[in-house]
């Protein structure tokens, strides 16, 4: 087996830890009993790990160091076949992401199975965000799942709250909330149209005033509800925010 390009798990962890320093075989042992990792065993036990052993265990350690998802989300994954050839750099890769936010990205939709090669966000998580309604999959005339390129900013920011444990079920509080605030917006703004705008003629210069006291709106509204978070937190945790 050694011929065949298998390795022990002490030349594995040696080749490994010039990229993840904190690697050691312990933690190796540690995925495999976690079920991460099932190398094969030579008659006297010992572990031997294949090339795509090897490889599947730099998926989880870059998964874990670059995207700090916790091995229960990595494991599950893994197990769909979602990470396996996404979860590594590469130059195509690294070209998209720096174009994911042009106008040309945003504007169209995608097919959902892009948006791991887009935005190094699985599939799954993309269905839990539509399924909690923090998104809305459209379909294609042939059946698939398509997603508005007009989300990607708002699908990242929920994929860096995964780092906090805050998940897409966490989030239905938001879109419950967004709903209501939106109904108190739109009163906001019909009744600043009348008063301070005198009309709700359309023109350029309305729509920019709409747009300038709707987007003032937004900023007061935010700054009030992370005052009144950070009100409450700060009385949870007083004495470790001080």
């Amino acid at each position: 087996m050694a011929d065949a390009g298998y390795l022990t798990i002490g030349k594995v962890v040696k080749r490994l830890q010039e990229r993840y320093p904190d690697l050691s075989v312990s933690k190796v042992r540690y995925l495999e009993d976690e079920g991460l990792l099932n190398p094969s065993r030579t008659p006297g036990g010992y572990r031997l790990y294949s090339q795509n052993d090897i490889k599947r265990l730099e998926t989880i350690l870059y998964l874990q160091k670059n995207r700090f998802m916790p091995l229960s989300v990595i494991k599950e994954e893994l197990e769909r076949g979602e990470v396996t050839t996404t979860a590594m750099p590469s130059a195509t890769s690294a070209a998209m992401a720096s174009e994911v936010d042009s106008e040309e990205v945003t504007s169209k939709l995608h097919a959902i199975e892009r948006v791991p090669e887009l935005l190094g966000v699985s599939v799954t998580f993309v269905k839990q965000l539509s399924e909690a309604g923090v998104i809305k999959l459209q379909r294609s005339p042939h059946g698939r799942d398509l997603v508005d390129g007009k989300d990607f900013a708002l699908i990242r920011s929920c994929e860096e709250l995964r780092r906090f444990g805050i998940g897409a079920k966490n989030l239905r509080q938001y879109v419950t909330a967004a709903n209501r605030e939106s109904a108190m917006f739109e009163q906001a703004l019909i009744v600043y149209a009348r008063t301070g705008m005198g009309a709700l003629e359309v023109t350029d210069e309305a729509r920019q005033q709409f747009e300038n006291a709707f987007n003032e709106m937004l900023q007061l509204t935010n700054q009030v509800r992370a005052a009144l978070i950070t009100k409450h937190i700060k009385q949870s945790f007083k004495g470790m925010t001080d």
